[in-house]
């Protein structure tokens, strides 16, 4: 053998070498445990900065892209898209073996609400674990979501797995204030979303855990619509060294005492009366007993006198308002001129917004507080519990907490979903987060989610999409 072909032999050795051992390190790091795949989205996404003082949510957007594009997704079916380089929404296609089949949307948004550094215990946006629970700003509304979404779409890649209709990852930027550049933007200049068989959404729908310890997989088909006022006072002012009955900020002050005071009258739909009757079955003495007279559709009396006493039950029964924000005052040795509050409303279905307005300015009971709509509602209706994702996900919601039952539910709060649903797709919230209403801190401080339900929710996604869009067995001949 000659020299060269010797040099030749060992540089091929040398090469053959190197490729088994990147081949390796390649497949160790696709077989990562899932929870450490999923762990290294999650910290990434709390770690950037995406309230609006941060700034930070295209970057989020930008982090998913090129993780998605690491696993082999084309940069075509990878759509970093919005009006601004500020808000920049991430719209993902796993392409599925029916082009023409109508697609199926997996939803979650990627901002998060302001947060103080001093107000936390630790940093808001460091992601940190202790106590069985992640803690930082997002870790429960809607990171987790996104996380979960994005960790399962890398995976189902490296899996090869084929849908049979497309699944398109939608994650928005600016869920939590407007609405405009996010999930209204893309319907508008994406109107693919809009062809969707349905959609499922992290950011609605979780587990209830009772204080029995036993689970209530809320599963949501409608949420209450959200519309904010002002509520101001006003009058010419003067010296602070000379008082006059008609100040601005006891007005005022006086004014959201009696709208505090005031409450809604108790309405139900179909959604909610459902969700109170079977809710009561996981519940124990007075609280069942109470949910099953809200099954009915009782309207008053004791039992629903303590469910409204309740935050978390009575929201559920009638429209609320509450003041959310104060201004007033121009100087501190001045008489104020004026002073505004906002008061944020969430409205039942159905509900009209000028109505309330009137409402708010008899509990008001004082003419000369002027009260002007701010924010105006987008009202959307329920959506219908579709039979082929009520069956996955009451099959699910048994295999992963036994005992479980599915109860069809209206959010409180308002999330992307009302804007699909106001085009004809049909929303399920499904977020599968079990956590006990205690730890429920959402817009809060120090929020935080369970680091098992996390993964939980992940493999119940995981399963529930390939269930809904695996394609039917063929018989056996």
């Amino acid at each position: 053998m000659s020299r060269k072909r010797l040099r030749w032999t060992r540089s091929a050795f040398l090469l053959v070498a190197a490729a088994i051992s990147a081949t390796s390190a390649g497949a160790q790091r696709a077989s990562a445990h899932p929870d450490s795949a999923h762990r290294a989205v999650f910290k990434e996404l709390i770690e950037l900065n995406t309230s609006p003082d941060g700034g930070q949510v295209s970057a989020a957007s930008r982090a998913v892209a090129r993780r998605l594009k690491a696993v082999g997704y084309a940069a075509a079916d990878v759509q970093v898209v919005g009006p601004n380089a500020q808000c920049l929404n991430l719209v993902a296609t796993l392409r599925g073996k029916d082009r023409n089949a109508k697609p199926v949307l997996l939803m979650a948004h990627l901002d998060v609400v302001n947060a103080r550094r001093a107000d936390w215990v630790h940093d808001p946006f460091v992601l940190r674990e202790g106590e069985g629970f992640f803690y930082g700003r997002g870790s429960l509304d809607n990171k987790a979501g996104a996380s979960v979404i994005v960790a399962n779409m890398v995976q189902w890649k490296r899996e090869r797995f084929v849908p049979v209709s497309d699944v398109i990852m939608v994650l928005t930027c600016d869920e939590e204030t407007s609405a405009t550049n996010g999930i209204q933007w893309l319907l508008k200049n994406v109107p693919r979303l809009k062809t969707a068989a349905y959609a499922l959404n992290t950011d609605a729908g979780g587990v209830t855990v009772t204080e029995a310890g036993r689970h209530i997989f809320e599963l949501q088909a409608a949420e209450k619509t959200y519309v904010s006022f002002e509520l101001t006072a006003s009058n010419p002012g003067g010296h602070s060294s000379v008082p006059r009955p008609d100040n601005a900020i006891y007005a005022l002050a006086a004014a959201l005492g009696r709208v505090a005071a005031h409450r809604f009258p108790v309405q139900y739909n179909e959604v909610t009366r459902t969700s109170y009757a079977r809710g009561a079955d996981f519940e124990t003495g007075q609280l069942a007993d109470d949910m099953r007279a809200a099954g009915r559709g009782e309207t008053s009396g004791p039992a629903i006198e303590r469910l409204l006493a309740s935050p978390y039950q009575g929201a559920g029964l009638h429209t609320t308002c509450v003041a959310t924000m104060l201004r007033g005052g121009h100087a501190e040795n001045a008489l104020p001129q004026s002073a505004t509050a906002t008061v944020n409303c969430r409205m039942m279905p159905g509900t009209d917004a000028e109505q309330v307005r009137q409402t708010l300015i008899g509990a008001a009971a004082d003419t000369s507080i002027v009260v002007k709509l701010i924010y105006p509602p987008t009202p959307s209706g329920a959506s219908p519990l579709l039979p082929e994702v009520m069956r996955v996900v009451e099959t699910l919601s048994a295999e992963t907490w036994a005992g479980s039952v599915v109860v069809p539910g209206m959010s409180n709060g308002a999330t992307d979903g009302l804007y699909l649903r106001n085009v004809g797709v049909p929303v399920l919230g499904v977020a599968a987060i079990a956590m006990l209403p205690a730890d429920e801190r959402a817009h809060g401080l120090d929020e935080k989610v369970p680091v098992k339900s996390l993964y939980q929710s992940r493999v119940f996604w995981d399963k529930m999409v390939k269930n809904l869009m695996s394609p039917p067995a063929k018989p056996v001949s």
